[in-house]
């Protein structure tokens, strides 16, 4: 795949960025080096090499779902600023 400075200029405009013609054949050049790097890995023999989604072995951080006692209501609102009705009572922000 071959990286005109027309693409360059492209994304430059898609990421709303002004690039001098300098920076235009810098990004060109490099955004080619790289294609052609990823290039040179599609040769390698990947045969019997399972896709993967992570590099580590992955586990779930999450605990196990189950019920526990919850805190007593009035020992919750007292810690409140503020509590009218067995709610918390927080200011306006909508007039």
């Amino acid at each position: 795949m071959s990286i005109t400075k027309k693409d360059v200029l492209h994304v430059a405009d898609l990421a709303r960025l002004a690039l001098t013609e300098e920076e235009i054949n810098l990004y060109t050049d490099q955004i080619q080096r790289i294609l052609s790097y990823v290039e040179k890995l599609s040769e390698l023999d990947t045969t019997g090499v399972e896709p993967t989604t992570h590099t580590v072995p992955h586990k779930t951080a999450f605990r196990e779902d189950k019920a526990l006692p919850s805190l007593a209501q009035d020992d919750v609102l007292r810690n409140a600023p503020e509590a009218e009705r067995s709610c918390f009572k927080v200011p306006k922000i909508i007039e």
